[in-house]
């Protein structure tokens, strides 16, 4: 009677570890899927801070973005990582003298290199909309960015960056 005992008192352990491991991975699942998102960066066009191969993970729940936020957007099609500059009823411009929000001239001190309009791009000034952002590359002269295809709309901003996996040639 006893070595029935510790069978079943064995096989209801595993049962129950089994079914620990299984919850565990569903909340994993749903942590993954629902809370936070990975993506792998396919472009140097946020280099140095992002460079190609390195993984970004991003919160999606966030759902208010301000400038100097690093956000994933999905623009045309095509999933990007780029910084957001300007937002909501905000007024930007770009000449030669550099990036222009409310008439104010950015200094920029994470970015190294100059902020200029692109002649294919959009006319500039341009003012934000209700929720609408305006997010450039850190690369400023190789990204396509804001300045080609012009504000980002809320609901294509998937989330904001939370840290970030360096690639090291693996």
């Amino acid at each position: 009677m006893t070595d029935r005992k510790k069978k079943n008192s064995i096989k209801d352990d595993v049962l129950f570890l089994v079914l620990k491991i299984v919850v565990f991975l569903a909340l994993i699942a749903i942590m993954l899927f629902f809370v936070f998102g990975i993506f792998r960066c396919g472009d140097n066009m946020m280099s140095p801070a992002f460079k190609d191969g390195d993984l970004a993970i991003y919160y999606r729940l966030q759902k208010e973005f301000q400038p100097l936020d690093v956000v994933v957007i999905e623009k045309d099609g095509e999933t990007q990582i780029r910084r957001v500059v300007a937002k909501s009823g905000d007024s930007v411009e770009i000449t030669e003298d550099g990036l222009k929000i409310n008439g104010y001239l950015q200094q920029e001190t994470e970015i190294y290199t100059e902020t200029l309009p692109y002649t294919e791009g959009i006319a500039f000034p341009i003012t934000l909309g209700e929720n609408e952002y305006f997010v450039l590359g850190d690369n400023r002269s190789n990204a396509k960015d804001s300045r080609i295809y012009g504000a980002v709309k809320k609901e294509e901003i998937k989330g904001t960056v939370i840290t970030l996996l360096r690639h090291r040639g693996v």
